[in-house]
């Protein structure tokens, strides 16, 4: 699917990169620009506020005359102005001398010397005249009631705070334009990276399984993708064991059903004598409880997928039960030479449902006997453990192989090995029913011995507290 360009991951990262710049720049402007004028005009005002001794040693010597005014115009660098109160109501100033001689029309009535006449006392500020503005400082000579003004012009100030500001603004578009190439080759990379993702996904979605997705980044992208390679490699497992469950299952049904369909030609011979007739009828049965077996496996694990498995809550003596299964593979295990046996603790006694925990415990003898060679051991122990019962089955057989043991719960999953046999579904399904009663069912092997451990909330544990919530059936 194509995205529209400026609607893309990597077009909105970098406009957000853009604004974010942006906006740090305008405050930049607006806090930095104003501050620096403000700065350059105190600066201005407190070096006329500093000449204010000086100033009135010239005034007190040249009082009365034009002299004071040019001379501290010249000492001070500044337009010197000496008032008179012309009128009281309403106030009114009149220049008597000042240093400018072509004329005084522009200062008369100046703000800042009539605030210094009204208060008596010094004053500063700025005004503008003529367009341009100044900085003034006025004092009040008390001697003769006379406003001494010093005016300077903010021409050079302004002038290098306009230049400031073109700098700034100047700056300020050449770094937006390196954000918005930069930070959109960055967020276009970026974007890049989840293109492969979404890329890696659809492959995945259309049952393509067989290429790694490879991102080195350490960050969440990174870990998104090693997530979404995990979830690839799990799901070409699972999608290979339904191949091979499917092709299994296909062998197990049609072997049956062909079985039976060939006895079925031979008993309408009517030269068929009674003994083999009967021989035929045994092996259909075994071949119809094989169907019933299959089938069967089939409806528990789509029920346990649906969560619509129903489960009782009772106690459970584990040591019958396992009694009783291990009974009805004794003619199975003396078969096979196999030696079968119990030794259980009558107190453990579970929490659970009896037809189910036999149903583990089936295909757990089953998965002994059928998977171990001839003569092989196998011990049932039922035992109380702390606030649990458990049921350990135990054999002496080869062991399951350390690549094999970490599959031997999964469905469909059949072992390599002439002893493989089966759908691979009895383990899976022991396991999510152990787990849909508040129970555990662990495996450990090593050459000489492999144990099974179903773990099962005691009885009277449950009657003195909240029954565990089982796992999510299907998980």
């Amino acid at each position: 699917m194509k995205v529209n360009p400026l609607r893309s991951v990597g077009a909105r990262l970098s406009l957000a990169l853009l604004l974010v710049v942006a906006g740090s720049l305008a405050v930049v402007y607006i806090v930095v620009i104003p501050s620096l004028e403000s700065r350059l005009i105190d600066s201005k005002i407190k070096g006329l506020e500093q000449d204010r001794a000086s100033l009135f040693r010239l005034y007190a010597q040249d009082k009365g005359t034009d002299y004071f005014t040019r001379d501290a115009s010249e000492q001070f660098n500044a337009r010197v102005i000496v008032y008179t109160i012309f009128s009281d109501h309403p106030l009114t100033l009149e220049p008597f001398a000042d240093s400018r001689q072509a004329g005084t029309s522009d200062v008369q009535n100046d703000a800042v010397a009539l605030r210094t006449a009204l208060s008596g006392r010094m004053d500063h500020g700025t005004v503008s005249r003529g367009g341009a503005r100044y900085a003034e400082v006025s004092y009040y000579s008390a001697g003769d009631n006379r406003i001494i003004l010093a005016s300077t012009p903010l021409k050079d100030t302004l002038s290098t705070v306009s230049v400031a500001r073109q700098r700034i603004l100047i700056a300020g578009g050449i770094v937006l334009a390196l954000v918005l190439v930069v930070g959109y080759c960055a967020a276009w990379l970026f974007a890049r990276r989840i293109r492969r993702l979404e890329q890696a996904a659809e492959r995945i979605s259309s049952g393509v399984f067989d290429e790694p997705i490879v991102d080195d980044g350490q960050d969440e992208i990174g870990a998104l993708a090693r997530a979404f390679d995990q979830m690839r490699l799990r799901l070409a497992q699972l999608d290979r064991a339904r191949r091979e469950f499917i092709a299994n299952a296909s062998h197990e049904l049609r072997t049956p059903l062909f079985s039976l369909g060939g006895f079925l030609e031979l008993l309408d011979d009517e030269d068929l004598d009674e003994a083999t007739r009967e021989e035929f009828l045994a092996t259909m049965r075994d071949q119809v409880k094989r169907l019933t077996k299959l089938a069967t496996e089939l409806l528990d694990l789509s029920r346990l997928d649906a969560g619509h498995i129903d489960l009782e809550r009772e106690p459970v003596s584990l040591a019958s039960t396992a009694r009783l299964v291990v009974d009805e593979f004794g003619a199975v295990a003396r078969t096979t030479d196999h030696g079968l046996r119990v030794e259980a603790d009558e107190d453990a006694v579970a929490a659970a449902d009896e037809q189910r925990v036999a149903q583990i415990i089936r295909a757990l003898v089953e998965n002994a006997v059928v998977h171990t060679p001839p003569g092989t051991h196998v011990l049932v122990d039922v035992a109380r453990v702390g606030e649990a019962v458990e049921l350990v089955l135990e054999d002496d057989g080869p062991g399951i192989p350390s690549e094999q043991i970490g599959h031997v719960f999964e469905r469909f999953y059949r072992g390599d090995g002439s002893r493989a046999s089966g759908s691979g579904l009895g383990l899976a399904i022991a396991l999510e029913l152990a787990r849909a009663m508040g129970g555990t069912l662990e495996v450990d092997s090593r050459p000489g011995r492999t144990v099974f451990t179903l773990k099962l909330p005691a009885s009277d544990v449950l009657r003195g507290g909240p029954t565990p919530e089982p796992v999510e059936l299907g998980a």
